[in-house]
Protein backbone atom coordinates (compact mmCIF):
# COMPACT_ATOMS: atom_id res chain seq x y z
CA UNK A 1 0.00 0.00 0.00
CA UNK A 2 1.00 3.54 -0.71
CA UNK A 3 1.03 6.05 2.14
CA UNK A 4 1.33 8.76 0.02
CA UNK A 5 -1.45 7.96 -1.69
CA UNK A 6 -3.47 6.58 1.25
CA UNK A 7 -3.43 10.01 3.21
CA UNK A 8 -3.59 12.06 0.08
CA UNK A 9 -7.30 10.58 -0.70
CA UNK A 10 -7.88 11.43 3.07
CA UNK A 11 -6.86 14.41 3.06
CA UNK A 12 -9.10 15.30 -0.57
CA UNK A 13 -11.94 13.79 1.22
CA UNK A 14 -11.12 15.56 4.49
CA UNK A 15 -11.49 18.93 1.98
CA UNK A 16 -14.36 18.26 0.07
CA UNK A 17 -16.34 17.90 3.63
CA UNK A 18 -18.73 20.44 3.91
CA UNK A 19 -19.61 20.16 7.69
CA UNK A 20 -17.14 20.37 10.67
CA UNK A 21 -18.76 17.53 12.38
CA UNK A 22 -20.24 15.53 8.98
CA UNK A 23 -23.03 12.65 10.01
CA UNK A 24 -21.71 9.15 8.48
CA UNK A 25 -23.33 5.84 8.15
CA UNK A 26 -22.08 2.32 9.24
CA UNK A 27 -21.16 -0.41 6.62
CA UNK A 28 -20.96 -4.10 7.18
CA UNK A 29 -16.97 -4.99 7.31
CA UNK A 30 -15.49 -8.20 7.43
CA UNK A 31 -14.32 -7.85 10.67
CA UNK A 32 -18.07 -7.65 12.04
CA UNK A 33 -19.04 -3.97 11.24
CA UNK A 34 -22.66 -3.42 11.69
CA UNK A 35 -24.66 -1.84 8.55
CA UNK A 36 -26.58 1.31 8.69
CA UNK A 37 -25.41 2.85 11.80
CA UNK A 38 -25.62 6.86 11.90
CA UNK A 39 -22.94 8.84 13.86
CA UNK A 40 -21.81 12.01 13.97
CA UNK A 41 -17.65 12.53 13.85
CA UNK A 42 -15.01 15.09 13.00
CA UNK A 43 -14.51 15.81 9.92
CA UNK A 44 -10.49 14.06 10.06
CA UNK A 45 -11.85 11.06 11.47
CA UNK A 46 -14.84 10.83 8.76
CA UNK A 47 -12.96 11.34 5.72
CA UNK A 48 -10.75 8.30 7.26
CA UNK A 49 -13.80 5.66 7.56
CA UNK A 50 -15.09 6.94 3.74
CA UNK A 51 -11.74 6.08 2.36
CA UNK A 52 -11.06 3.18 4.79
CA UNK A 53 -14.78 2.17 2.88
CA UNK A 54 -16.38 1.45 6.70
CA UNK A 55 -18.57 4.25 6.28
CA UNK A 56 -20.15 6.17 3.92
CA UNK A 57 -21.43 10.46 4.20
CA UNK A 58 -25.34 9.96 5.11
CA UNK A 59 -27.23 11.94 2.75
CA UNK A 60 -28.66 15.14 3.55
CA UNK A 61 -32.34 13.70 4.68
CA UNK A 62 -30.70 11.07 6.30
CA UNK A 63 -28.20 13.49 8.42
CA UNK A 64 -31.22 16.06 8.87
CA UNK A 65 -33.17 13.11 10.66
CA UNK A 66 -30.46 11.97 12.81
CA UNK A 67 -29.81 15.40 14.38
CA UNK A 68 -33.46 15.68 14.78
CA UNK A 69 -33.66 12.30 16.62
CA UNK A 70 -30.37 13.45 18.49
CA UNK A 71 -32.07 16.50 19.40
CA UNK A 72 -35.41 15.16 20.83
CA UNK A 73 -33.66 12.60 22.83
CA UNK A 74 -31.25 15.80 24.44
CA UNK A 75 -34.53 17.59 25.00
CA UNK A 76 -36.22 14.35 26.62
CA UNK A 77 -32.85 13.44 28.96
CA UNK A 78 -33.14 16.94 30.23
CA UNK A 79 -36.44 17.24 30.88
CA UNK A 80 -36.01 13.66 33.36
CA UNK A 81 -32.66 15.40 34.88
CA UNK A 82 -35.16 18.81 35.99
CA UNK A 83 -37.63 16.34 37.08
CA UNK A 84 -35.19 14.35 39.59
CA UNK A 85 -33.86 17.78 40.64
CA UNK A 86 -37.69 18.78 42.76
CA UNK A 87 -36.98 19.91 45.81
CA UNK A 88 -38.73 19.29 48.84
CA UNK A 89 -38.81 21.14 52.36
CA UNK A 90 -40.10 19.63 55.43
CA UNK A 91 -41.81 21.76 57.28
CA UNK A 92 -43.20 20.80 61.26
CA UNK A 93 -46.79 21.34 61.81
CA UNK A 94 -45.92 24.74 63.50
CA UNK A 95 -44.30 25.58 61.02
CA UNK A 96 -47.42 25.12 58.67
CA UNK A 97 -49.87 26.75 60.78
CA UNK A 98 -47.80 29.45 61.02
CA UNK A 99 -47.61 29.70 57.35
CA UNK A 100 -51.21 29.26 56.96
CA UNK A 101 -51.94 31.91 59.50
CA UNK A 102 -49.89 34.28 57.34
CA UNK A 103 -51.52 33.49 54.43
CA UNK A 104 -54.98 34.06 56.03
CA UNK A 105 -53.73 37.30 57.26
CA UNK A 106 -52.80 38.67 53.83
CA UNK A 107 -55.47 38.03 51.81
CA UNK A 108 -58.24 39.98 53.58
Amino acid sequence: MDLKLYYQKIRETESKLRDADPVVVSLATPDGGKAGVLTEAPRAVAAKLVVDGCARLADPEEAKQFRAEREEAKRVADQIEASSKVQLAVLSTAELDRLKNNSRGTKN
